[in-house]
């Protein structure tokens, strides 16, 4: 869903040096990135709309706008807003400041309360989902399955392999606690996908994380800028398509 930029509905709010937006003192992880089209059909994103265009520099105060400013979905939740859900993460930090495709993710379940159950070195976890502030949602059972996903899930976790001995992190888990609970929950596809490996992560964690890499792309690209605002040129290729020719920060 695009959601239309309004000014000043969050209020003043400052950025720290990750370009982490701080609400009324509290952390926000969404860094609230803009687009808008001003002088032609470019795409130009930043994370507060600056005074004059960066394309032709005109004020943006007294011009109308080929493309009205929006705010750029955002693709991570709170795993605590998310029950009965498959949630993943970055092993070590964040997904915005530290994530890159060579880096190891950190597959998860939540309950019918948000909590997050894991498997780790440590063993098997109940653990705060205040840790899990930005994550992805492969998917997830609908309300009425709350309780049979609750009973799955604990009596998966009453098996006793799951312990710090046993964990093996090339063959013996995370993953593995998730897709033994999935074919146990016998959920649609879910749980159908969940007896291959590859086939899930093709189907599930994939599609998402590339989603997502865009989206963390932008606003590393962002960050760097000294304009903080970042240009993206298109033009009409010979069948009449936009195609992206040129990528430009400013």
């Amino acid at each position: 869903m695009v959601v239309p930029y309004m000014s000043g509905v969050a209020g003043p709010h400052e950025c720290d040096k990750d370009g982490i937006k701080k609400i009324g003192g509290k952390m926000d992880t969404d860094p609230g990135i803009l687009c808008f089209q001003h002088c032609g059909p470019v795409n130009i994103f930043c994370f507060e709309l600056p005074i004059h265009c960066p394309v032709c520099g005109a004020p943006l105060a007294t011009v109308n706008f080929r493309l009205l400013p929006f705010r750029v979905p955002y693709p991570f939740v709170r795993a605590a807003q998310h029950p009965c859900s498959i949630v993943i993460k970055p092993t070590a930090g964040d997904f915005l400041n530290d994530y890159f495709n060579s880096k190891d993710l950190h597959i998860g379940v939540t309950d019918s309360k948000g909590m997050v159950v894991e498997f780790d070195r440590g063993g098997l976890q109940w653990t705060d989902a205040q840790l899990w502030k930005q994550c992805l949602v492969l998917d997830g059972a609908a309300g009425p399955w709350s309780d049979h996903w609750d009973g799955t899930l604990s009596l998966v976790a009453q098996q006793d392999c799951w312990t710090s001995d046993g964990y093996n992190e090339a063959d013996f888990n995370c993953y593995t606690f998730v897709l033994s609970f999935l074919r146990s929950l016998r959920y649609g596809r879910l749980s159908e996908a969940a007896d291959n490996r590859t086939e899930f992560c093709e189907k599930f964690i994939i599609p998402r994380t590339t989603a997502a890499g865009k989206y963390i792309s932008l606003f590393r690209k962002l960050r760097q800028s000294q304009s903080k605002c970042y240009v993206y040129k298109m033009q009409q290729s010979t069948l009449g398509a936009g195609s992206p020719v040129a990528i430009t920060a400013r």
